[in-house]
């Protein structure tokens, strides 16, 4: 038999499928196919900080790269503190994070002109002067950097700077000393005195109308100018060098050692100021005395060339001959191009009657020579050879290169 089941009792006022579970379901599905898709998101676009709050939380974290901006006024700190070196290093490394930067283009530039790398400094002028046509900065750089090798192209540069009408000291500086050393002394002299008037505490334009003024036989003011330059930054040493020659000059050289004396009590690895004042005492012939102040300079930097120079100089006054000549060859070693590393030693040769050595060493000096004593002192060892050495007698003597012109002596000078 067949039990009659309970019928189906359906409330027509309800869906056929109810929503409250699907729902809830629904809502359960899309929050884990959110956190699935989300957190491996989340993860990618956040990956370096937390990777980097990991390993900071285990003492392990990378020290952060420097901004460019943090490295630039560090570089200015060590320059300053007169470290150039350190000064060049962080204002390339700015540089090369912002290489369009015309503020860290042009201090980078200033330190290289310090540093003797005038070309690269030009170069960044030029670079200065393609982004930033207006600014005056790129002019002056490219003509502070010409100055000394080329004051003829330096000048175009330094008048286009001053043609755009904005006032910067920098550009009457360069004009200062590229017209000194083409001898037009009163425009050199005005340019250097506007240059201190638009800005007196630039310690690099106080140096430029100090050249001018030691032409012009105005020493008192010269030394003025290069003492303000020290007491604006006494860490700076090139004003001190500029000021110790110009004492030396005027046959003052108790006031030059002082000087130079005070540059190795600033900084007493300074190989350049051992060796000037090894110069110094030898000038008024003290070899002996002299001797030991070049030897520092060495111990510091056994690859200065200059240094090995003036110890082949100092061993030749005191007729070590043999160790005169081991300097020269080491000075030529190293690159140095000084015509004492030169005819020097060739003179060495003779007295030790290496008459072949000398003969040869000589002629190539004559080729070298530019100086009109220096021809002299060489064509008197090339005429005693010709004399004393065997082979040699009656030999022809070779006619020197007629000497480059030497500028006038400044008015009052030596």
């Amino acid at each position: 038999m067949y039990r009659h089941s309970t019928p189906i009792q359906r409330n027509y006022q309800k869906p056929f499928f109810s929503t409250r579970r699907n729902t809830g379901r629904l809502v359960y599905l899309l929050v884990m196919l959110s956190l699935i898709i989300g957190i491996p998101l989340l993860v990618s676009v956040y990956y370096q900080p937390i990777q980097l709050a990991a390993l900071d939380a285990i003492g392990m974290a990378p020290t952060a790269t420097p901004f460019a901006s943090e490295r630039a006024q560090e570089a200015h700190q060590f320059y300053l503190r007169g470290d150039m070196v350190n000064a060049e290093r962080l204002y390339a490394v700015a540089v090369q994070q912002q290489p369009n930067n015309v503020d860290y283009l042009y201090e980078y530039g200033r330190i290289l002109i310090e540093l003797e790398r005038s070309r690269e400094a030009e170069a960044l002028g030029v670079r200065i002067i393609e982004l930033a046509p207006q600014d005056p900065r790129g002019y002056a750089l490219a003509a502070n950097a010409l100055v000394w090798s080329d004051p003829a192209r330096a000048i175009p540069y330094a008048t286009s700077g001053v043609e755009l009408g904005i006032p910067f000291a920098p550009l009457n500086g360069a004009l200062a000393i590229a017209y000194t050393n083409i001898g037009r002394y009163q425009e050199a002299l005005q340019r250097g005195d506007l240059a201190i008037r638009q800005n007196p505490m630039d310690a690099s334009v106080r140096r430029a109308y100090a050249f001018p003024l030691t032409w012009v036989g105005r020493w008192n003011d010269a030394i003025a100018q290069l003492e303000q330059a020290i007491a604006i930054n006494p860490n700076i040493t090139a004003p001190y060098f500029e000021l110790a020659a110009l004492y030396r000059r005027l046959n003052q050289e108790e006031m030059a050692v002082a000087i130079y004396d005070r540059l190795i009590e600033l900084d007493p690895n300074n190989a350049r100021a051992w060796l000037r004042k090894c110069e110094t005492y030898a000038a008024v012939g003290l070899f002996q005395e002299a001797e030991p102040f070049c030897q520092q300079a060495l111990t510091i930097n056994p690859q200065y060339a200059d240094a090995h120079r003036m110890q082949g100089q100092l061993r030749y006054s005191r007729r070590n001959y043999e160790g005169s000549i081991d300097s020269f060859n080491t000075c030529i070693e190293l690159g140095g191009e000084f015509i004492e590393c030169y005819y020097i030693r060739g003179l060495a040769h003779y007295f030790l009657g290496q008459c072949d050595q000398a003969w040869t060493v000589l002629n190539e000096s004559l080729q070298r020579a530019k100086a009109q004593p220096v021809i002299d002192s060489i064509t008197i060892g090339l005429t005693n050879v010709t004399r004393n050495c065997a082979g040699y007698q009656g030999q022809q003597l070779p006619t020197p290169i007629p000497p480059t012109p030497i500028p006038p002596t400044p008015i009052g000078g030596v």
